[in-house]
């Protein structure tokens, strides 16, 4: 047999080199192919309903974190449907004060949608809101941490001794529904407050009007038109289509607007327990007939400042008084009220508010 050169040793070499090359290869990209397949198709673990993770900027603070700031939750703030709130100063370079909202009677259906909620909240943004800094999430503990503002409630503002001038009394109604109609139209989802009253109001240092407590109640996705829930909201500020079993729309939250609206005209509220006489026991009612019988100047008691500006009194009073009607279609929208207010649309007369109720 014949001695292979050279030429011929380094040719058979060569063959075998690059055969197990190929051959390593395309057992390399089997594996691989099939290492692929497994994470791809590999049964993924079931998320729990309450595993959410939150893509917004609130803290997570610890109970004991919140317990030390407000000492022991010590001095109480305020108390509502969803819980009490305490002023606390979190321990941040020289100190910032906040309001602690302790969260209570935290139910099944809240425990799912807990930090759902907190994902809406947290990404709303606007000087009409109270913001929202952070949470405590441990088992049945509950909490939210606000900003702190000094000036309290408009509760406490308009009912109090001294009567707040007319200038701010129109720029907070102003503010209050820039407020809502962001929720309602301009935040990445749509929240229906469902409680809106002078205690929800929250007055900052400039006394401009801050929302709070949205996001509370129900939470309504941009693709949802109606929900059938169970009442919320606050006697003498709850629309009537609560009580009718009818489809629950941003419109509720037009009603009760529109009771704040005359409560900070008039500077007194809606139900008036200690009024002097039987008519005026109900603001709203009281408001609609003198402004039909042309008596405004009883609405704000006669003040000379309101009085002196006459067409912005007037125009208020009829903005209120469409956003009260029983039917829910003849309210506006809250941007149509901001264009009214503003005066870009006209306020046409509006009609008897509740035509049916006080027929007769």
């Amino acid at each position: 047999m014949p001695i292979p050169d050279d030429k011929e040793k380094s040719k058979t070499t060569l063959i075998h080199v690059v055969s197990a090359l190929l051959g390593t290869s395309i057992f390399v990209n089997v594996a691989a192919l099939c290492l692929g397949f497994f994470f791809i198709f590999r049964k993924k673990p079931v998320r729990s309903s309450t595993d959410i993770v939150l893509d917004s900027n609130l803290r997570s603070f610890s109970y004991e974190e919140l317990q030390e700031a407000t000492n022991g939750f010590k001095e109480e703030l305020g108390k509502g449907a969803f819980g009490v709130v305490f002023k606390g100063v979190m321990q941040i370079g020289s100190g910032v004060e906040v309001a602690v909202k302790k969260l209570r009677n935290v139910m099944q259906d809240v425990e799912k949608e807990f930090k759902t909620e907190l994902n809406v909240i947290g990404k709303t943004h606007h000087k009409n809101l109270v913001r929202l800094f952070g949470y405590c999430d441990e088992g049945q503990q509950k909490l939210l941490v606000y900003e702190f503002l000094s000036n309290g409630t408009l509760a406490s503002f308009l009912f109090s001794d001294i009567r707040p001038s007319w200038k701010q009394r129109i720029e907070i109604a102003y503010g209050i529904a820039k407020g809502l109609l962001y929720l309602h139209e301009e935040c990445s989802t749509q929240i229906i407050h469902c409680d809106i009253k002078p205690q929800n109001i929250i007055l900052d240092d400039y006394y401009t009007p801050r929302i709070s407590d949205f996001g509370l109640a129900k939470l309504l996705m941009m693709n949802q038109s109606q929900t059938h829930t169970a009442i919320r909201g606050t006697k003498g500020y709850v629309a009537p289509e609560w009580f009718r079993n009818l489809p629950i729309t941003t419109k509720v939250d037009v009603y009760s607007f529109g009771v704040v609206l005359l409560e900070i005209i008039c500077c007194r509220r809606n139900v008036d327990v200690e009024g002097n006489w039987e008519e005026r026991a109900i603001l709203t009612d009281w408001v609609y007939d003198c402004y039909v019988e042309g008596v405004l100047d009883a609405v704000v008691d006669h003040e000379v400042e309101a009085l002196g500006d006459r067409a912005t009194l007037e125009k208020f009073v009829m903005v209120g008084i469409w956003c009260i009607q029983e039917d829910p279609s003849l309210r506006p929208t809250m941007r149509r009220v901001v264009q009214m207010f503003e005066a870009v649309v006209e306020v046409h007369v509006p009609p008897c508010p509740s035509p049916y109720t006080r027929a007769g």
